[in-house]
């Protein structure tokens, strides 16, 4: 793996929780963002929405994070995504799932 993954969680703005993730997730490093993920519904945000921006690889252990938060609290994903989650997203279907913006201010219409 190249760019290490960062997950950082921004103070709550009228009950959205935004998590900015960069870098490369897979089975081994999407750890923290299962725990942000469940920090936020853990501390009732009403909304949680993951910048995904700067994220530039995922794997689907990623994909069963995003699907588990999916299911358990209102998530927003945020874009633009690279080609490779774009794809990823594509063909796995989740693309139809969850819900996905185009960026970070769309996202908080949502």
């Amino acid at each position: 793996m190249g760019d290490t993954p960062c997950v950082q969680a921004q103070p709550d703005q009228d009950g959205t929780r935004i998590i900015v993730c960069s870098g490369e997730f897979d089975i081994h490093s999407q750890g923290a963002l299962d725990q942000a993920l469940r920090n936020a519904h853990r501390d009732g945000a009403t909304r949680t929405v993951l910048d995904m921006e700067h994220v530039s690889f995922a794997d689907s252990s990623v994909i069963n994070t995003l699907l588990v938060a999916h299911r358990r609290q209102h998530l927003v994903l945020a874009g633009p995504l690279s080609p490779q989650i774009a794809r990823l997203f594509e063909m796995t279907g989740i693309d139809t799932v969850l819900n996905i913006t185009a960026d970070l201010t769309t996202a908080s219409t949502r």
